[in-house]
């Protein structure tokens, strides 16, 4: 086979690489753009050109607004992230458990499980809601909210759980068992170890799904909204750059989850090197 020439090659690369670079630019752009805009001076706007330069708006973004409660939302948005994390790595792993071996109506299970990634989320939000309203009670973010974005993150560690446990090798839990290892022993230091760091994936999905899901906290979370509703409820009323500073603040929350996400799975792998 004669090679292409390389003139063609390297076109080729470069178009690739021009093509990556756009779409980048593409993704992260408004991002940026928000970024750059909320240090604006005292009297910037929400448009270019930019007047002035400085963190007057991050000072406001805590003080009492006309309109909002950022605070309060970040708050709550931050509890029900943390509070959904923790059940979903807790209900992943055991489904993941127990659906290592087949038992009655496991299949059902399942599709019932991956089906709710199927209805579209709004419909979850309204049907949850209404059946709150139809039991007489009212819906709030840490019960009506909480329990319809389980529907959305449960599914993703399920299915990381499931392809995790169906790679595991179970001669290592034998081997634990004949040295006369509990079974909490067998998974305290045999099991957890070696599915650590995707547990650590499965908190990371669990968390950042929750914190900035809105469709299916849209007519769950009562009176009280949480970040992504707050925002949405700004958008109509806020006029001044302070909403570029939340935009600012909650991207660099973003990006210390992932990093510390990152971090722990270095420490359990170094953790592991040492062990070995």
């Amino acid at each position: 086979m004669r090679r292409p020439p390389v003139t063609l090659t390297l076109i080729g690369r470069t178009v690739l690489t021009a093509f990556f670079c756009l779409f980048v630019l593409f993704l992260y752009g408004p991002t940026l753009t928000i970024i750059i805009l909320s240090f604006q001076g005292p009297n910037g706007g929400l448009t270019f050109p930019m007047n002035g330069v400085s963190l007057h708006w991050f000072a406001r973004l805590f003080e009492p607004q006309a309109v909002g409660d950022f605070a309060g939302a970040l708050t709550r948005s931050l509890l029900l992230g943390s509070m959904v994390m923790a059940t979903t790595v807790v209900i992943s792993i055991a489904a993941g458990l127990a659906f290592r071996r087949r038992f009655i109506g496991s299949g059902a299970l399942f599709t019932l499980t991956v089906a709710s990634l199927i209805i579209p989320s709004i419909l979850v939000s309204l049907g949850i809601g209404l059946l709150f309203n139809l039991a007489g009670l009212d819906p709030t973010w840490y019960t009506s909210a909480f329990g319809a974005q389980l529907t959305w993150t449960l599914p993703f560690g399920l299915l990381i759980m499931f392809a995790v446990f169906n790679r595991f090798n179970r001669a290592w839990e034998e081997a634990a068992l004949d040295l006369g290892a509990s079974p909490w022993q067998r998974f305290r230091h045999v099991v957890l170890p070696i599915i650590a760091p995707s547990v650590v994936g499965v908190a990371l999905f669990g968390f950042t799904l929750s914190y900035d899901e809105f469709a299916r906290t849209l007519l769950t979370a009562g009176s009280d909204n949480t970040l992504p509703l707050e925002i949405f409820g700004m958008t109509t009323n806020v006029t001044t750059p302070v909403l570029y500073a939340l935009g600012t603040v909650t991207t660099g929350l973003s990006f210390l989850v992932i990093a510390a996400a990152l971090a722990a799975i270095a420490l359990i792998r170094h953790a592991a090197t040492r062990s070995e």
